[in-house]
């Protein structure tokens, strides 16, 4: 089920998880569940980056030679 949803829709659950965690008016059981769905999803965000990251690794360049690329991560 999970790897059903689009990269999008992962970062869209995502912020809603977070409005809905920075509101403040969740119970402690229901934020820690929250929570947990939040850390779900954003593994699943970094998987598929990672994935499309993998995919591109090698990109052929004007003259035809391979050069090997990669998405800087933030810190």
């Amino acid at each position: 089920m999970e790897d059903k949803l689009s990269f999008e829709e992962a970062m869209k659950n995502l912020e809603d998880i977070v409005e809905k965690l920075e509101e403040g008016d969740v119970p402690l059981e229901e934020a820690i569940a929250i929570y947990r769905r939040g850390m779900e999803l954003s593994k699943l965000c970094h998987d598929k980056l990672k994935n499309v990251e993998e995919q591109l690794t090698q990109v052929i360049t004007e003259d035809g030679k391979k050069e090997e690329f990669s998405i800087q991560e933030e810190e």
